[in-house]
């Protein structure tokens, strides 16, 4: 049996894992690849397997660096279910719709520019393969062991990062035989609001975890919480600009949106106007509030306050260009939080472009931004930067708060791998930049002694039938 790591394997983005063994082959994740130059470059390449052979997809969740190419691989001949739990199916239906508009919007534009060369840019892939796509998705629910296929069993557990995520409990040959493996998917931060912890597993033969914060300890929330509102009174209270929030529509925004009731709730901000200026993170709030059952108990009792009583908070859902174009006429007291969250698309490109020049606006950065963003340019201090072909000068204050990432840092991965009973066989770290991935290693083998491979793009890893 095999593990070929096909993406997110020395980087952020790109989640994909091809299984392959006791007569079956599948894959976990299919995610697109985000920020490098060559990102577009990846994305368009022929998959490294016929896409007709893969018997079945299992998807950890609906963020588009794990599902993205999903689309792709159903047009190119991918005919069999994909599995995901109900949140992230209903996740699925508004990304990759909108993630297929955007490839058609980006060609439309590159088409335009280059028509006196003859050429004509074709999208990754269309709204048309998207809702085929999203014809083979088949939701499964969480805790549950189901069978794709006679040798396999799987099951998913809650893991925390976002609306409907999962870790993979997966169960591969007959009992005499039979190997199990666990992916992490992205794990998410205990203690954090809306969702549950991430769910405990006790034991594996092999492990693919992530490491996007392998390297580092967040903020605790009560110092982030404190930077938030000491950024309102700043810039709000002050009158001096407005706050813009680049914010992953999944996620992220329902958590700043979260807080931001929270601390009205608590008295320590009031009279908020805030704008949620995206349509994608809009209806997915929507959905959230739709699936109450997955909150954790603190978010169920923010959720009654809000019903009784609504607090000093205006929140607008901007629905039209023209309602998203009248933000930038407002020159001081508006909280706009927009996608994309790191800066590469979307409608926060406009806000940026109106209020980066600002010295009174603040643009707060809550989110991780990958190499070769334009979000990562601004948190590394660029005093310039190229939005829709045209430099913009940065004079807005640009702040960052690393309390509210939806993935575990150092401490959660590692006490998340302390909850299995015994060190698995082996141990591949995934979805981290390399300083990151070797930093989580090092700290994996120090502190529970386990062996860890850091897996190089397009490595395969044999599962030997010896080890059980």
């Amino acid at each position: 049996m095999e593990i070929t790591f096909l993406g997110a394997a020395g980087e952020v983005t790109g989640s994909c894992y091809l299984v392959e063994g006791q007569g079956v082959r599948f894959l976990v994740d299919c995610g697109m690849f985000q920020g490098d130059r060559d990102a577009d470059d990846k994305n368009r390449a022929k998959f490294s397997f016929q896409p007709r052979d893969i018997d079945f997809v299992i998807l950890t969740h609906a963020h588009i660096d794990h599902s993205g190419l999903v689309p792709k691989l159903c047009r190119d001949g991918f005919e069999g279910p994909v599995y995901s739990t109900q949140a992230t199916a209903d996740l699925l239906a508004i990304m990759l719709r909108d993630s297929a508009y955007i490839h058609e919007k980006e060609a439309e534009r590159a088409s335009r520019k280059r028509k006196n060369h003859g050429r004509t840019i074709e999208p990754l892939y269309t709204m048309a393969d998207a809702d085929n796509a999203l014809l083979q998705v088949e939701a499964k629910p969480y805790d549950e062991i189901f069978n794709p296929r006679e040798s396999v069993r799987i099951r998913m557990r809650d893991a925390g990062h976002i609306l409907g995520s999962a870790i993979l409990e997966i169960w591969v040959g007959d009992k005499s035989a039979e190997r199990k493996i666990v992916f992490s998917g992205d794990l998410g931060q205990p203690g954090r609001p809306i969702l549950r912890d991430p769910c405990l597993i006790e034991e594996t033969d092999y492990l693919v975890v992530e490491s996007t914060y392998g390297d580092r300890q967040h903020k605790a929330l009560s110092p982030s919480l404190d930077e938030l509102v000491d950024a309102i009174n700043d810039t709000i209270v002050s009158g001096k600009g407005n706050i813009i929030v680049p914010a992953f529509a999944v996620g992220r925004t329902q958590e700043l949106i979260y807080y931001l009731y929270h601390l009205t709730y608590l008295g320590r901000v009031k009279n908020l106007t805030v704008f949620l200026d995206s349509p994608m993170a809009q209806r997915v709030t929507e959905l959230t509030r739709r699936h109450f059952d997955l909150f954790d108990k603190e978010a169920k009792k923010l959720a009654e306050w809000r019903a009784r009583s609504g607090g000093e908070l205006t929140l607008t859902f901007t629905r039209s260009v023209q309602e998203s174009m009248a933000i930038n006429s407002i020159r001081s007291g508006a909280i706009i939080i927009s996608a994309s969250g790191m800066c590469t698309a979307g409608r926060i490109l406009h806000h940026l472009r109106h209020g980066l020049g600002n010295r009174g606006n603040t643009i707060l950065i809550t989110g991780y931004q990958a190499r070769g963003t334009l979000g990562r340019r601004l948190v590394d201090g660029a005093k310039s930067v190229r939005i829709f072909g045209k430099d913009v000068t940065v004079r807005a204050q640009v702040s960052t708060i690393g309390g509210f990432s939806a993935h575990g840092d150092q401490n959660a991965i590692i006490s998340w791998l302390e909850g299995f009973k015994k060190a698995p066989l082996q141990t591949f770290i995934t979805h981290g930049e390399p300083n990151a991935a070797s930093a989580l290693g090092q700290k994996i083998s120090d502190s529970l002694g386990w062996d860890t491979d850091i897996p190089k793009p397009g490595q395969t890893a044999l599962i030997d039938a010896s080890h059980l």
